[in-house]
């Protein structure tokens, strides 16, 4: 089994944005629109510290939809790809704080307003504005755990340098036809554990 930490900063120009679903309730007499624009910031992922966080299978579902993408098959598996083994031999065992210098906090996140689904269904003819945070500029450290060596340190590297190209991570990433969420590895650190 091997342990790759990998530096990863968001492409320049290119912001992330969260969406997560949140459960604070709705004042009396509050406007959806009010609501709105009050609890946009509890769309961040955060951990116990307050810090705003990647989740951990957002990172996994990233690798698992670029290997499907690429499809590159595996030498001498009779034309197998290599999606089955991103999919059970590859985790991320935790969720990824960001940094700007500093901690990322959600209260540091820039609002976003678009017009989009009120719903989230597209199609249902619900829209209006709805706001979103979002962060310009950050970076961190993720960890991968790879438990086949099917995928080899060259494999695990390429698709995760394409993943960051055209899958991304967060809300309106380019695997949803958006614009946002891209990144790049800027070092990778491997090791290997006994298990």
């Amino acid at each position: 089994m091997k342990i790759v930490r990998i530096n990863v900063e968001n492409m320049p120009g290119i912001p992330y944005s969260q969406s997560a679903k949140h459960n604070v309730p709705m004042k009396d007499r509050e406007s959806h629109e009010d609501y709105d624009l009050r609890t946009w910031r509890e769309h961040c992922t955060v951990n116990k510290d307050g810090q705003v966080c990647v989740p951990m299978m957002a990172w996994k579902q990233c690798l698992d939809t670029c290997a499907q993408k690429l499809g590159h098959k595996v030498p001498g598996k009779r034309g197998a790809s290599f999606k089955g083994y991103f999919v059970s031999g590859v985790l991320c065992p935790a969720d990824t704080p960001l940094f700007n210098g500093k901690a990322l906090t959600k209260e540091l996140a820039e609002p976003k307003t678009i017009y989009a689904n009120l719903d989230g269904v597209r199609g249902s003819g619900k829209r209006g504005d709805r706001t979103y945070p979002e962060f310009s500029k950050w970076h961190c450290i993720v960890e991968f755990w790879i438990v086949d060596d099917i995928i080899t340190q060259p494999v695990f590297e390429d698709h995760f340098n394409v993943a960051g190209r055209i899958v991304g991570i967060g809300r309106f990433r380019p695997e949803r036809g958006g614009t946002n969420g891209r990144f790049r590895a800027t070092n990778y650190d491997w090791q290997d554990m006994q298990v």
